[in-house]
């Protein structure tokens, strides 16, 4: 096998390097410890998250030690980096609630298994800090003016940046130390956003342990136009499935734009290179079996082969007007609202968020009922409207629902 870190370059992961030249030797002749930190701001994670999860993933299969750090401690403090806004502040209970929701979803990608990994919470070493100790034994390392120069506090010292938040930076550099003494971890992998706090964490080792620390950023997942992807109409894409169906995940993907579905396939995906560049590289109506791929196999690592499947089928029956829709994401409503226009039906359902959404949606020409665009905003709603105990809605060229009656 060759060295990780080309298939992690050849695959588009790597974004920035602290040593590229040490680094690749280091990953070619040892195995190492390293970690990622995960802050447990919700009780799922989300596609962004994904790609960090899948880079730690190629790690582990080259046999390097990865830890998942939870934010048990730092999430009470928030990272400013990339926000325009303090975040919401979270109580412990809510912390300790999404921390043990995402621990199981780590489990799907990372093998804890015999020491393969460690799972390990921040909130160990951080709740129970004294912070006059910790300024003296840390923060002596930190130049404010130096800290003052990096991204994740530039762009918000326009609005405001609260002394809690400048002390983030602080945090996110002890924890590297504090796995560097407890498990021997000398590398940080992260999001291109963290840049800045990974470099103080391995400077802050090297000055402390005067041992080496290194740090490699991955990029962030963004379209071809440089958007972040993942976004949805509901909000993010969750790897939850009670947050985001398998079936929503699956048509996610499966309708990304032509120019990302490349891009895509090396960084979510486990396929060969060489099969990735050849589904990339179809034109026109080809590139839809490139599609269909990435949409089966990230739906499959997320949610597993079943779910994938059935997402896959009902995604099948619905375009081809045949098969089993029983996957389609499905409402039932009481027959009593029976006789009531579309618009009650559609927000009783929770298809639409409001009337005036639906309003807009229909004189946009973008709502259809069983294939049948909905031109009157005061449609009635009647039983023959439900073919085979089901109703099709759909809403724009690609999201479709179902709703049946009890």
């Amino acid at each position: 096998m060759g060295n990780v870190l080309d298939t992690l370059i050849e695959r588009g992961f790597l974004k920035q390097f602290t040593h590229e030249n040490e680094i690749r030797e280091l990953l070619e002749k040892e195995k190492i410890t390293f970690y990622i930190g995960f802050d447990p701001t919700a009780d799922s994670l989300h596609v962004g998250h994904f790609i960090a999860m899948m880079m730690m993933a190629h790690m582990q299969r080259a046999g390097h030690r990865p830890i998942a750090l939870l934010g048990g401690g730092t999430a009470m403090v928030g990272d400013p980096s990339g926000k325009t806004d303090m975040r919401k502040m979270l109580t412990k209970e809510e912390i300790a609630h999404n921390v043990e929701c995402i621990k199981k979803q780590m489990e799907r990608f990372i093998d804890f298994s015999d020491g393969k990994a460690i799972l390990v919470n921040n909130a160990e070493w951080l709740l129970n800090l004294n912070y006059i100790d910790f300024l003296r034994e840390i923060g002596v390392h930190f130049s404010v003016n130096r800290m003052l120069t990096a991204e994740c506090f530039k762009q918000r010292l326009e609005k405001g940046l609260s002394f809690l938040e400048f002390n983030y930076m602080l945090m996110q550099g002890y924890d590297f130390l504090e796995l560097n003494r407890r498990y021997g971890c000398i590398m940080q992998l992260g999001g291109d956003d963290q840049w800045s706090n990974m470099l103080a964490g391995a400077d802050l080792i090297r000055r402390k342990e005067n041992k080496p620390a290194y740090a490699m950023t991955c990029t962030l997942l963004t379209n071809s136009e440089g958007k972040k992807m993942g976004k949805t109409e509901n909000g993010a894409l969750w790897l939850d499935k009670e947050k985001t169906s398998p079936y929503d995940f699956y048509q996610y993907w499966r309708n990304v734009d032509d120019a990302d579905v490349e891009k895509c396939l090396a960084l979510l995906t486990f396929i060969p290179m060489d099969e990735v560049k050849r589904l990339g590289s179809l034109k026109d109506a080809q590139i839809n079996e490139a599609k269909k791929v990435l949409a089966f196999e990230v739906t499959k690592l997320v949610h597993g082969e079943e779910e994938a499947i059935k997402a896959q089928s009902a995604a099948e029956a619905l375009f081809s007007s045949s098969g089993d829709m029983s996957n389609v994401p499905t409402t039932v409503i009481h027959s009593d609202k029976l006789g009531s226009n579309i618009l009650d039906i559609l927000l009783e359902a929770k298809i639409i968020p409001s009337k005036g959404e639906g309003r807009r949606l229909i004189q946009q020409g973008g709502l259809s009922i069983n294939n049948e665009k909905v031109t009157d905003i005061n449609m009635i709603i009647t039983k023959e409207y439900f073919k085979d105990g089901a109703m099709i809605v759909r809403r724009g060229k690609k999201n479709f629902n179902r709703i049946t009656i009890e």
